[in-house]
């Protein structure tokens, strides 16, 4: 395959069209998202993109649950591109993520007319005003927005399930001072591409800007949660890169220091200035 955005739907793909209405007009900022059994939160997160965004592409990957039917019956929700058969082979699962994403960007392309993207993750909450920071972005010479992301962690006084009646948006209490800066946010121009050997970022953005906090929920939801999260990652990624790591996490849900054994600290300056880049 050719390290081009000319994605092709494969058998079991399809694509489902939401909103119509958000079809065919020009929109400042949409949003991208990959999703499997993401029902949990994932009303949450559409109430919380939507308030930034004009309109949102999803992918659907082969879920269980009713994520799709979630996805559907959101206003904000244009277009699904609907998986129903779960690529279950290791290196194919890492290929995978590239590719969906940019099917998205593809998709979103054909069918939406845009200014900016951001592709974000169910289990993540931009805080501040995104869609102002982006409007004042967007007469500046920056292609893209590098968007500072952080763990949140159970601690042992703050480890209760999220219930689906919970806003995420600081959910938990303490975080790691560990800072992922990942590029979330891009100006629409040919140039930017997924390629198949591409995964969370696109390539092709020069012109990068660092701004925004990012709460990353991805370990602390529930302590179920953080197990079938060690579980999953064992099952479907390269157990050198990912499964050992995580293998050594099972039974370790509760925090009182970080993953890479550092203090934790609360949303706030504090966690800013002690961040730690990866």
């Amino acid at each position: 395959m050719p390290d081009t955005n000319s994605w092709q739907l494969r058998d079991g793909e399809q694509i489902v069209a939401c909103n119509t209405s958000l079809l065919g007009h020009k929109h400042f900022l949409i949003g991208i998202t990959r999703v499997r059994n993401e029902a949990l939160i994932l009303r949450d997160t559409l109430e919380y993109v939507s308030k930034h965004v004009d309109a949102i592409v999803a992918y659907d990957d082969a879920s269980t649950d009713r994520t799709l039917e979630i996805l559907g019956g959101h206003p904000k929700v244009a277009v699904i591109v609907a998986n129903r058969s779960w690529e279950t082979d290791i290196e194919a699962r890492r290929i995978a993520e590239g590719r969906h994403r940019g099917l998205l960007l593809q998709t979103a392309r054909e069918l939406l007319q845009f200014d900016w993207m951001f592709c974000f993750d169910a289990d993540e909450r931009v805080t501040g005003d995104l869609r102002g920071f982006m409007e004042g972005t967007h007469s500046n010479e920056y292609d893209g927005v590098r968007v500072q992301l952080f763990d949140a962690y159970m601690t042992p006084g703050d480890h209760a399930p999220y219930q689906a009646d919970r806003e995420l948006l600081d959910f938990r209490r303490f975080f790691g001072p560990e800072r992922r800066d990942i590029l979330m946010l891009w100006r629409n121009r040919l140039e930017v591409i997924f390629a198949k050997h591409h995964a969370r970022e696109p390539g092709g953005v020069e012109r990068v800007a660092t701004g925004l906090y990012c709460q990353h929920y991805g370990k602390s939801l529930s302590v179920d949660h953080w197990e079938e999260t060690c579980e999953y990652y064992m099952r479907h990624f390269p157990f050198d890169t990912y499964g050992r790591k995580w293998r050594d996490r099972k039974g370790r849900a509760i925090h009182t220091q970080s993953d890479f054994m550092r203090p934790l600290y609360e949303w706030g300056d504090m966690l800013f200035a002690n961040a730690v880049k990866m």
